[in-house]
């Protein structure tokens, strides 16, 4: 299965649509992007699509609705889920100011105190 994100016009996921690979794969037995971009656009009558993948191999992350595609990094950033939290800029992914604690707890962050706080 292919996976591409259907964008608006400031790059914003506003959906995630499935292809059968057969769909996206030429001639000679290779996936080509492009022939899911084209088949989209036909059956949807326009729009803008990128390829996306779970496993993070095309363009860093996968695309969730509401997470962006930023072109110049030609790659799926999420949602900032904190205003602490910063871009790690290899991954596209956000990272919080203190590492989460290693010991098999669980926790949830806490921005008024941008700790980590143990569920209990």
């Amino acid at each position: 299965m292919a996976h591409f994100a259907r964008l608006n016009k400031t790059n914003k996921v506003i959906n995630v649509e499935v292809l059968m690979n057969d769909v996206i794969t030429d001639a000679d037995g290779v996936e080509q992007e492009q022939l899911g971009i084209d088949f989209l656009t036909d059956i949807n009558n326009g729009g803008w699509y990128k390829q996306t993948s779970f496993n993070g191999t095309i363009r860093k992350n996968f695309a969730g609705v509401d997470s962006i595609y930023d072109p110049s990094r030609d790659a799926f950033i999420s949602v900032q889920p904190y205003t602490s939290w910063t871009l790690d800029e290899t991954t596209c992914r956000w990272v919080p100011p203190v590492a989460k604690p290693d010991d098999g707890k669980d926790y949830n962050w806490d921005e008024d105190t941008t700790a980590w706080i143990e569920i209990t």
